[in-house]
């Protein structure tokens, strides 16, 4: 298991876009929108690490809820993973609370999860797994 991204929840991706590209020394190089998540993202990578920059598309979607509740800022950190199925069951095991009980289809080519931020102290956490196709 690693740290594969970093999310960001922005306003808007393209002012975001400029900000991070300045920032990092690099343009992105990917951007894709989850209709499931009723978010664009963009991609940046830094190292062996990504950051996710996250667009709400819909007033009901989470990250526009999060913009709302805390403003822009850190959304959730995905650990990459071998196995998703296997990870959830020894998480749920170990108490963890899900947020999904199967894992779907997200951005970037995975498949992904996410840990309830109540049982991982506050933290949202995403597991991810490339989808081999």
């Amino acid at each position: 298991m690693h740290v594969e991204h970093i999310g960001i929840a922005v306003k808007n991706c393209q002012d975001a876009n400029q900000l991070f590209a300045k920032l990092l020394g690099s343009e992105p190089y990917k951007a894709e929108k989850v209709e499931s998540e009723a978010v664009n993202t963009s991609f940046f990578q830094v190292g062996n690490t990504k950051i996710e920059l996250l667009e709400a598309t819909a007033e009901h979607s989470a990250i526009a809820k999060f913009i709302e509740k805390r403003g822009e800022g850190i959304h959730h950190i995905a650990f990459e993973v071998k196995d998703i199925y296997a990870e959830m069951e020894r998480l749920k095991a170990e108490g963890f609370q899900l947020l999904n009980e199967a894992p779907k289809r997200g951005a970037d080519n995975k498949l992904v999860c996410f840990v309830h931020p109540k049982s991982a102290n506050g933290v949202l956490v995403e597991l991810c797994q490339e989808i081999k196709e």
